[in-house]
């Protein structure tokens, strides 16, 4: 069975996508199977992985009509990564499902078909602590943080682990914390270290080793429809995300 991650963080901006992409991506090269589901309506993993934005049949179909899954997977330029789609009309979906008994479960169930399929199933959430994202949560078997090196990063953290505490109580009670990702850091700018420290000594060994650095191919590499190591193999950036799927692959194969 594959090990369901979801990527979270209710602040924007903080790389989050970008990690989806990418972390999926060099995983995928480095022989594993993967999928990215795009869970987030600006549908930028959609995007970002060289599929448009309006697939007719996406992970709307799936959580509010009961699409199947398998139905909805579109494949990439890499062989062993695929991608659940995204579209504008999940923005209704959180209303929608409002109502629903089972409203909290719909990803969880949508996924149990595929599971064998894949190594690792990426979930790409919302930057938002809402339906969608709890949808996220409580399918996953854990979170994975994409956190900013700059000043109220701990504050939206904590945040964040308010709310898996409060999934795991009521929902999903094995979900745990994957690891904490340090993006956008620029070592010339003294508060990125000083952040950086404070985020490893609050939560010591869930912070990956590997630091995503503030990179230029890596901005650019989203308006080409391409992760990084497609776009730049030899940027910074895609050095970088090579390295924290080697380190992500080691330490959720250990686990396991």
């Amino acid at each position: 069975m594959s090990r369901v991650v979801a990527l979270a963080n209710q602040k924007g901006g903080v790389g989050k996508t970008t990690t989806a992409i990418n972390l999926g991506a060099a995983v995928a090269a480095c022989e594993r199977r993967v999928l990215l589901i795009d869970l987030d309506p600006q549908a930028n993993a959609t995007s970002g992985v060289g599929l448009p934005k309006n697939e007719p049949q996406s992970m709307y179909a799936v959580l509010l009509d009961g699409v199947s899954l398998r139905s909805i997977i579109r494949p990439t330029e890499l062989p062993t990564l695929h991608l659940a789609p995204s579209s504008v009309d999940l923005v209704g979906a959180e209303v929608e499902l409002g109502d629903a008994d089972d409203r909290q479960f719909r990803l969880r169930e949508a996924i149990r078909p595929v599971a064998a399929d894949y190594d690792y199933i990426l979930i790409d959430s919302p930057p938002s602590l809402g339906l969608l994202t709890v949808n996220g949560l409580t399918a996953a078997n854990s979170v994975l943080v994409p956190m900013q090196c700059e000043y109220f990063a701990m504050e939206g953290v904590s945040q964040l682990l308010n709310t898996i505490e409060r999934v795991r109580e009521s929902l999903n009670p094995d979900l745990e914390i994957e690891g904490i990702a340090l993006t956008m850091y620029d070592d010339r700018m003294n508060l990125a270290r000083q952040v950086a420290q404070e985020v490893r000594d609050h939560f010591g060994e869930k912070v990956y080793d590997t630091v995503i650095p503030r990179n230029v191919r890596l901005g650019e590499a989203p308006s080409f429809g391409k992760p990084i190591i497609l776009y730049d193999i030899r940027s910074r950036g895609s050095e970088a995300y090579i390295s924290l799927a080697k380190e992500f692959i080691r330490r959720a194969e250990h686990r396991r």
